[in-house]
């Protein structure tokens, strides 16, 4: 086969990775000449840094008068797991998944938590479970957008306003990029290094009204570690969701997040951020449609990730090599294209099909993202050359 000439321009910009993920247009270390370092987070000034974040974090996402924002030890999962710990074995659970981190809240569930009345819907890689099957009598829990995956909700209307149990949310790569209803969503967590390209270790909760009332009504049967426990004395620890966090934060990672607020803020809020991504992942969508031996693993278009845009090799030459093989050959074109210096850690997560993962979230440039793909086209030709070579 003929293969590409190498490229003679690399984005300028060549880090793509899916978490921690690229940071905003123009940052550099100077962003943190304002951090509190070696002052106290308990302190006056180090409480309103906190209390910033959550103000700016409730002011960009649109989240309503009566919910409640909060800063969390463990990022993601750390947000995430305190409010199933706190808050599930009310009533029954549906938990849903469809990629790796969708599967981690079902063992969560199934081997941590041992919910007595739980039904799991799980679903292959790149197609969403039936959603007709859920039951709003009892709690739901799933994730926005299948980081590893890249399928997406395409939206919360299967989610009645009457629902009788709370609906839990892990929107760590959809927060910021894709919207939300607020009127369908209970909970909702994400990570700062996500789409906002902050510092990894913190992750936001944010809880509405029907949630702070499960939690101030239900003892859940279970010790809670302290990094969970989101009550004092029966009530909602009001204090958590004012800055006053359960461990001690990294002022360091909390100035970052202050300064790509101020960025997101600058450039026009979550309107402007969504559209970032957008205009990211349609580099890549276009390139799916001129290009026949790849092909996005999300089955409906309408489910296609804005941020994680998850891309399966579907040469036959490739597709119908084993499992490892078709995994190698994907690695090979990743590592080929680092050691030029052209992208990074665009690679399948270790858990999904074999493939690539295009970080396109809000932080990224349309440009850098075109600058990557006849990379990888040369990388595809000159790997396959040695595929067919050695055989």
């Amino acid at each position: 086969m003929t293969t590409s000439a190498k490229p003679a321009t690399r984005p300028a910009n060549p880090n793509f990775s899916s978490g921690p993920c690229s940071k905003r247009p123009g940052w550099t270390l100077e962003a943190l000449q304002g951090a509190l370092t070696g002052r106290s987070h308990r302190s006056k000034e180090g409480k309103a840094r906190l209390k910033l974040a959550i103000d700016k974090t409730k002011q960009i996402l649109g989240v309503p008068d009566g919910f409640v924002c909060g800063i969390m030890p463990g990022s993601d999962t750390g947000a995430f797991e305190a409010a199933m710990w706190s808050m599930l074995g009310e009533r029954g659970v549906d938990v849903l998944a469809w990629e790796s981190f969708g599967a981690i809240w079902v063992k969560d569930a199934l081997k941590q938590l041992k919910l007595t009345d739980l039904r799991v819907d799980e679903a292959d890689f790149g197609v969403l479970p039936d959603l007709s099957k859920i039951d709003f009598k009892r709690d739901l829990v799933l994730t926005a957008n299948g980081t590893t995956a890249g399928v997406r909700l395409p939206s919360y209307d299967f989610i009645p306003d009457d629902r009788e149990g709370i609906v839990l949310v892990d929107a760590t790569s959809a927060a910021f990029a894709q919207d939300i209803d607020w009127a369908k969503v209970d909970v909702l967590t994400f990570s700062w290094q996500k789409v906002m390209g902050g510092e990894a270790a913190h992750g936001i909760l944010i809880l509405s009204p029907r949630a702070i009332a499960r939690l101030e009504s239900y003892q859940p049967p279970r010790g809670l570690p302290k990094l969970f426990q989101l009550t004092k004395g029966g009530k909602l620890n009001r204090g958590i969701f004012e800055g006053e966090t359960i461990n001690t934060p990294s002022m360091l990672a909390v100035e970052d997040y202050l300064d790509t607020l101020a960025w997101a803020e600058k450039i026009g809020g979550q309107p402007a951020l969504k559209a970032r991504a957008d205009a990211s992942a349609k580099v890549v969508w276009d390139w799916i449609e001129r290009t026949p031996w790849i092909a996005n693993l999300a089955a409906d278009r309408a489910t296609w990730s804005n941020t994680s845009v998850c891309l399966k090799i579907v040469d036959p030459d490739v597709a119908g090599l084993p499992a490892d093989a078709q995994a190698k050959f994907a690695k090979d074109i990743v590592s080929l294209i680092e050691k030029e210096g052209a992208g990074f850690d665009f690679g399948a997560y270790r858990d999904a099909p074999p493939g690539l993962r295009i970080w396109c979230g809000s932080t990224v440039e349309a440009s850098d993202v075109a600058a990557l793909l006849p990379w990888i086209e040369w990388a595809y030709g000159e790997v396959k050359a040695g595929v067919k070579k050695a055989a």
